[in-house]
């Protein structure tokens, strides 16, 4: 079983502001599976999705309907959001699949270096020392979180990060430059540890 860190949410349900001003930005320690790996049916047992209209540009048709959609991780409280598409089903398809980018970047798992074990997942997908993924795939958040997460647990020392992976360095880099928003959580980790980013 999951467990997360208790905290206050920061949602309301005023209008004021968006929730994208809440969003945090540092990442929170959890125990068990990652969210980002779990298949949709088990994430949406923990995820509450938000229907309204869409503000903004985007004509009366996306306005006068509830196509919005907001999807919330519920023991998290993180949330992601897809306005910009007229049906109410690919706004919730988008939602979700930010959802999972999401968590994969801000919620860690406590790995042991000693013993861990890469995944069933990245094992398959591994091709020699390279480990080539389409950031748009479905399988992406997942690979990404394995990812941070060895990251991590190795204190970002790109070697170690290498050897449990099995990957290049260079692959590693690539991954996590997959999402602007994973490079930004990698380099900032690695300024507070005094350590020079890193770009591809």
């Amino acid at each position: 079983m999951n467990t997360f860190p208790k905290k206050k949410s920061s949602r309301t349900n005023d209008l004021l502001p968006p929730i994208s001003a809440f969003q945090q930005t540092s990442h929170s320690i959890i125990e068990g599976e990652h969210p980002a790996t779990l298949s949709e049916e088990t994430l949406l047992n923990d995820v509450t999705l938000d229907f309204g209209r869409s503000s903004g540009p985007g004509g009366q048709h996306r306005n006068r309907k509830a196509t919005a959609c907001t999807a919330t991780h519920i023991p998290s409280d993180l949330s992601s959001e897809a306005t910009e598409r007229r049906r109410q089903s690919e706004n919730r398809k988008m939602a979700i699949s930010r959802l999972r980018r999401t968590l994969a970047i801000l919620l860690r798992r406590e790995l042991d270096t000693k013993t861990y074990t890469i995944s069933k997942l990245w094992e398959s997908r591994r091709q020699g020392d390279q480990l080539p993924i389409n950031p748009k795939h479905v399988e992406y958040p997942a690979i990404l979180s394995e990812t941070l997460d060895v990251l991590l647990a190795c204190n970002f020392d790109m070697n170690q990060t290498s050897s449990i992976l099995q990957i290049s360095n260079t692959q590693i880099l690539k991954i996590v430059s997959g999402d602007k928003a994973a490079i930004t959580w990698f380099n900032d980790q690695r300024k507070e540890r005094d350590l020079k980013p890193l770009k591809i």
